[in-house]
């Protein structure tokens, strides 16, 4: 019926004393443990039976090391200046101001972590952005690397009169606005010229934007001026609010009647009398983010990557003031809205 459990224990025993014999010299005290330990092991056999010994043969194999845990990734917030971009890298020199925690101010090179919107950084351009680093060890001791840039904000462009490879038109003071027509939130065509006489404020989003400061922030800007213009009833019949998506495919009009209305805070009530939410057709899209210098490439998990683009619009079609990026308030805006307003009233009395 095989081998008996004494004989088993027997080998075992022969084995525990020739590891014994070994050890005497290094340590005669652990030598006497292992020499007693086959006495034990012979009355738990008689207990347990020969599948006892099934966890001591298998316990003994050289222990398999574990797979190194992966690197935490750390943020930081940096702004700085390009200095220099270098596409065939997908880096960026940049003159970055001090990081708290991370590093002092200086000049160096970062990979980006979308390398394609590298067509929208320039030399010059202020920006912000998340600084992504990978620990090398949990002590932060020990440093960092893979150190990149991601969610690039550009809140300063370098030269105003700067034509990128698209030909981005770059508003200013006094630029007449073409007629554009636009696909609003109740599925109705409407053109700028509609709201001639009025002083126009337009902001350029995509609703399924992630990020916090870009899109988001616009619209909670547009959604402060539109509360403040509504409490001022002389403002409010002078003004209109128009926020125009670039991503007409995905944002219907069904989806931006959503959108807007989650903004206004009225939901399904809302009746879209101050504040339109409108897309251009696709095939006029290009012309639009052209003239109003939005650049949009398309980037992972059809996630779009874009630059900002505000614009206040005069009662006589033309441009008063642009910005760029996201670090207007709404109280600038505003004020820009009261002088033109005042300006217009003030001429339609004199004529």
């Amino acid at each position: 019926m095989g081998t008996s459990y004494h004989e088993i224990a027997a080998n075992l025993a022969a084995l525990w004393r020739r590891k014994a014999y070994h050890l005497d010299m290094m340590n005669r005290s652990e030598s006497i443990m292992l020499q007693r330990a086959p006495q034990k092991l012979v009355l738990l056999l008689g207990l347990l039976g020969p599948l006892s010994l099934l966890p001591l043969l298998t316990g003994c194999k050289t222990p398999v090391p574990m797979a190194a845990a992966p690197a935490a990734t750390k943020t930081f917030t940096i702004r700085g200046k390009v200095v220099a971009t270098d596409p065939s890298s997908g880096q960026i020199s940049l003159d970055g101001e001090a990081v708290p925690g991370f590093m002092e101010a200086m000049v160096m090179p970062y990979k980006l972590a979308n390398p394609a919107i590298i067509s929208e950084l320039h030399a010059g351009d202020r920006i912000t952005a998340d600084l992504l680093a990978d620990q090398i060890s949990s002590d932060a001791a020990a440093g960092y690397r893979n150190v990149r840039l991601d969610h690039i904000v550009i809140v300063a462009q370098a030269k105003p009169d700067y034509k990128p490879t698209a030909q981005l038109h770059v508003p200013a003071a006094g630029d007449p606005v073409p007629d554009f027509a636009l696909l609003n939130q109740s599925d109705r065509l409407i053109h700028l010229s509609d709201f001639k006489g009025r002083v126009v404020l337009m902001t350029f989003i995509y609703t399924r934007c992630p990020v916090a400061d870009f899109c988001p922030r616009m619209s909670r800007n547009f959604a402060t001026l539109d509360q403040q213009l509504t409490a001022d009833p002389a403002l409010y019949v002078k003004t209109h609010l128009i926020s125009v998506s670039f991503d007409p495919t995905y944002d219907t009009p069904k989806v931006l009647r959503s959108y807007g209305g989650a903004y206004t805070g009225q939901y399904t009530k809302e009746r879209f009398l101050h504040w339109d939410f409108a897309a251009p057709p696709v095939k006029e899209l290009p012309e639009v983010t052209q003239f109003f210098d939005v650049g949009v490439t398309p980037g992972d998990n059809k996630s779009l990557t874009h630059s900002l683009s505000t614009v206040i619009i005069g009662t006589d079609g033309k441009v008063l003031a642009w910005y760029p990026g996201n670090e207007w308030e709404p109280s600038e805006a505003l004020s820009v809205v009261k002088t033109a307003v005042k300006t217009a009233v003030k001429a339609a009395v004199a004529s």
